[in-house]
């Protein structure tokens, strides 16, 4: 009988506990307790605060206010607080546009149970989110980077409806508060509009994201310990999404507008020789010479030597030229007969496609020479003679992009790659002279740079009446074997416009070491110029083997 009672008072007790548990649960849920009358805040200044008072305020000070590499954007909250009802709204067409694919998954086949599943209310609410500051970093490389402080406690009401046969159960996501820390990198800069042409977005720390769920009109979030797990499960699904290094890229622009294409690899062009040439000069001679330039290229053509008086010119010289976009790149081969006097005479010309050689293949070629490439020309199928080349095209070895990725290769103390292997092979030596800062002149300050490689010169554009000269060129140079113990100069003058005695200026000048550039295949830096007293240059280089 004493069995028999206290296991009737532990059922009993936990019915009890059960029961009360669901009445307290539903009177938590569903009452609509008596509010006591508000009472005016007191309001007081921050000298007048306690030291737990201010603890508590610390999380709500801006982040302008707490750290100086933060900037107030009061314009931009103000900006945004205007757009708001715009925004609003076409944020939430695009919600709507893109969630309709994604749940059209859940329903029909494999889910017959949910017949739809619609947005009955979809309103981010009237308030907008707000800056806290920005970071804006400096670096060298052709990108803007910011870090955004963005914190958002919006009254935003989503009322989402699923159907399951007859029943219609309606979610709604209340109060949702927002606070992140992400890294915005713009990247790379172009010369069209928007100037950028992609959007990599990192979340420098883990978000925090608050909200209330209520399901038939109960706050599912109060329930004991659901919580506090919903946050963890959103704090690590979005960490592993987007918390740098992960990033979420978003392209602007097309890779074929305005983007400033990288070498990828060297066409090497062996012009042989011509045959049965048309007759330019009185005794019926002409005296030849070839001129090579790939499309889209603004540098200067390579010329073969004159061969005088001949109409069969055999020259067997070698060149090459730098491939940007062998897909669309094509080589104009034009053969000129040379005058002493009056302009130069075009013979005829040629066209070859880079996409009909074959990688690191030797291709030779006999093609006839035309007037033009206009179809509708009735003298371009005149018999103009033939020129015969020898075509090659080597890609580069490393073919990504060195800009958007660190270089892989760690150059030891003995000059050899963390492999053991030592650079070896022809390749090209790419100079990009960006700008110089606080370069200035005695007498005047019209900078230009000058970069001298193996007896090669090459100068940028003058840039008039300015000590921070932005250039951005970039210069290429040929070469059979790597520079490994050579040294690059790089001189930054100043010429005046018109005529005077002290025409030229030297502002200072740096001697790079091309060691490192060769081992690490890519230098990005600024360099303290000799002779100059705060001035700087500002100088990429990269290798390229092939």
């Amino acid at each position: 009988m004493g069995f028999l009672s206290i296991f009737l008072g532990i059922v009993g007790a936990g019915f009890g506990f059960v029961i009360g548990a669901c009445i307290g649960f539903y009177f938590f849920i569903y009452s609509d307790p008596k509010f006591q009358p508000l009472k005016d805040p007191v309001v007081r200044s921050i000298s007048e605060l306690d030291l737990d008072s201010l603890h508590e305020l610390v999380p709500e000070i801006p982040l302008w206010l707490k750290n100086p590499d933060y900037d107030r954007v009061d314009w931009l909250n103000k900006f945004i607080s205007y757009m708001w009802p715009y925004l609003d709204k076409a944020m939430c067409a695009s919600i709507r546009q893109t969630a309709e694919p994604m749940v059209a998954d859940y329903i029909g086949n494999g889910h017959r149970a949910i017949e739809a599943i619609t947005f009955e209310t979809l309103c981010l609410g009237t308030l907008p989110p707000t800056f806290q500051g920005v970071k804006v970093y400096e670096t060298n490389e052709n990108q803007l980077v910011m870090e955004p402080a963005i914190k958002w406690a919006g009254n935003s009401n989503i009322v989402i409806a699923v159907k399951i046969s007859s029943l219609c159960i309606k979610i709604q996501l209340v109060d949702l508060q927002v606070f992140a820390l992400p890294r915005i990198t713009l990247k790379p800069l172009v010369p069209t509009f928007p100037c950028f042409s992609n959007v990599v977005v990192s979340l420098m720390e883990k978000p925090h994201v608050d909200f209330g769920l209520k399901v038939l009109g109960g706050d599912v979030m109060s329930i004991p310990g659901l919580y506090r797990l919903v946050q963890d499960i959103i704090k690590k699904e979005v960490a592993k999404l987007y918390l740098w290094p992960q990033s979420l890229d978003i392209p602007i622009l097309d890779s074929s507008l305005g983007i400033v294409k990288r070498p990828v690899g060297v066409l090497h062009v062996r012009v042989l020789r011509a045959t049965k040439l048309m007759k330019m000069d009185i005794l019926g001679l002409s005296d030849p010479y070839v001129k090579l330039k790939l499309s889209g290229e603004m540098l200067p053509s390579k010329k073969t030597t004159i061969k005088k008086k001949t109409l069969n010119p055999v020259w067997n010289e070698t060149f090459k030229l730098v491939v940007k976009d062998p897909e669309a790149q094509t080589l104009q081969v034009n053969v000129y007969d040379w005058d002493k006097v009056g302009s130069h005479d075009r013979l005829g010309m040629q066209v070859v496609p880079l996409k009909l050689l074959t990688p690191n293949e030797t291709m030779e070629l006999t093609l006839d020479l035309l007037k033009n490439t206009n179809i509708m020309d009735p003298h371009k199928h005149q018999q103009r003679g033939q020129i015969m080349l020898e075509m090659t095209y080597s890609p580069f070895k490393d073919d990504h992009d060195l800009l958007s990725e660190p270089p892989t290769p760690v150059q030891k103390g003995n000059g050899m790659k963390c492999g053991g292997e030592s650079p070896s092979g022809a390749g090209v030596l790419l100079v990009t002279v960006q700008g110089a800062e606080d370069v200035e002149g005695d007498r005047h300050n019209n900078p230009y740079a000058v970069v001298i490689f193996r007896g090669e010169t090459k100068k940028t554009k003058i840039v008039k009446r300015t000590r921070d000269p932005r250039w951005n060129e970039e210069f290429q140079f040929m070469m059979d074997e790597p520079p490994t113990h050579d040294k690059i100069h790089v001189q930054i003058m100043s010429k005046r416009t018109r005529m005077s005695f002290f025409s030229k200026e030297k502002l200072g000048h740096v001697d790079i070491n091309l060691s490192d550039v060769v081992y690490n295949g890519r230098i990005n830096d600024k360099f303290h110029l000799i002779d100059s007293k705060n001035g700087v240059v500002h100088v990429e280089l990269r290798w390229r083997e092939t």
